[in-house]
């Protein structure tokens, strides 16, 4: 759980309430890994952390079971979701399929100015930080999202609501624990520039395989880790 005592919530303007606006902050520490995957949510414990009484807190809290984020175990209660390999390679391979639809969409439907929007949060992931010192990828939300924007682009109502919906904040969430494997920020990087030049291109059938090609990449080097962590270390093994 969160370490720190966060300063109380408050609505940031009259139209956000307490509960949208803890609703967004439980939802943000949950995706960067702040609130870590499996731990147990408590309420008198959010409620204190973020100074916000239990009805607003329980409003957040089911918002966020909506998502994906949270689950209800029988007599124990909400935790952060925690997938499992078998689950979480499910939830790419969806993403491959319906990613490579909407990149095939985008490549036909994107406007000239949509298309350089898109190659201009390309240029803000590449001045970011974290991404210049090798040590992740640019993970901000919404429009600031390549995917996101290439999902909005393709201009389907039921995949947008699919992917950038339901299952977003979820993807989101691996997405980020995933991107600080070594190498793999600059060659997603690179893979994205690919994609983004067969979407203006329009070659929707290039922009599709890429997209497939990139999410499967994402696919394999989540199936290395869980290989990794699998394997005994030294000491395991009894070697000095």
């Amino acid at each position: 759980m969160l370490q720190e005592l966060e300063p109380p919530v408050t609505a940031q303007d009259d139209s956000e309430t307490l509960s949208e606006n803890v609703f967004r902050r439980i939802q943000a520490a949950i995706v960067k890994g702040e609130i870590a995957p499996g731990s147990k949510i408590s309420e008198p414990e959010l409620a204190r952390t973020y100074g916000i009484s239990r009805g607003p807190l329980r409003e957040a809290i089911h918002r966020l079971e909506g998502q994906r984020l949270l689950v209800r175990i029988p007599h124990v209660g909400a935790r952060v979701v925690s997938l499992s390999q078998a689950e979480l390679i499910e939830l790419y391979e969806i993403r491959e399929s319906l990613e490579g639809m909407a990149c095939r969409l985008a490549a036909e439907r994107m406007t000239v100015e949509e298309i350089e929007e898109l190659r201009q949060v390309l240029n803000t992931h590449e001045r970011d930080a974290a991404f210049q010192a090798g040590v992740g990828y640019y993970q901000q939300e919404g429009d600031f999202d390549f995917h996101y924007r290439i999902i909005q682009g393709a201009g389907n109502r039921t995949l947008t609501q699919m992917l950038c919906g339901e299952l977003y904040q979820l993807v989101r969430m691996y997405r980020i624990q995933f991107s600080v494997t070594p190498n793999r920020p600059r060659q997603a990087f690179a893979e994205h520039h690919r994609i983004l030049d067969a979407i203006a291109d329009r070659d929707g059938e290039l922009a599709e395989l890429l997209m497939r090609r990139h999410i499967g990449a994402s696919k394999r080097n989540i199936a290395r880790h869980y290989q990794d962590a699998a394997k005994p270390t030294a000491t395991q093994r009894g070697e000095s």
